[in-house]
C-alpha cells in the first residue's frame, strides 16, 4: 500500500486560498518536482447549526447554505496530522469536515 493518502477538506470560498496554502506550507500537495499541488470544484454546503455550535456563518436553529470549495491534494501518511492541524487553525468553521482516502500508486495496480 502507498504512504500517500488523499486528504480533502470543505471551506466556504472565503478561505480557500488561505485553507490551501495552509495545507501546502504543511507539506501536502507534493508531486514530483511540484510544491502545493491541489484540485478544487465549487459546491453549496448546507446545515443546521443546533444547540451549543457557535457557526462563524448562520445561526442556532436556522438551515443555512454555503458557497463552498472541495479542495483535495495528496498527502504523505506522516504529514496527514500537522496538515490537519494547520487547516483547523486557519478554517473558519467550529466543525471542520475531512475526507481521508487511502491511494495505492501506479506500481501497485
Amino acid at each position: 500500500m502507498s504512504s500517500q493518502i488523499k486528504l480533502v477538506v470543505f471551506t466556504p470560498k472565503s478561505h480557500t486560498d488561505v485553507v490551501r496554502k495552509a495545507m501546502g506550507d504543511a507539506g501536502a500537495g507534493k508531486i514530483g518536482n511540484y510544491s502545493h499541488c491541489s484540485y478544487s470544484v465549487e459546491g453549496i454546503g448546507r446545515y443546521k447549526p443546533v444547540e451549543g455550535a457557535k457557526p462563524a456563518i448562520g445561526g442556532v436553529g436556522k438551515f443555512e447554505e454555503v458557497e463552498e470549495e472541495r479542495v483535495e491534494c495528496v498527502c504523505d501518511k506522516g504529514k496527514a496530522k500537522g496538515v490537519i492541524e494547520a487547516v483547523r487553525k486557519v478554517h473558519p468553521y467550529e466543525e471542520v469536515a475531512f475526507d481521508i482516502y487511502p491511494l495505492i500508486s501506479e506500481e501497485e495496480l
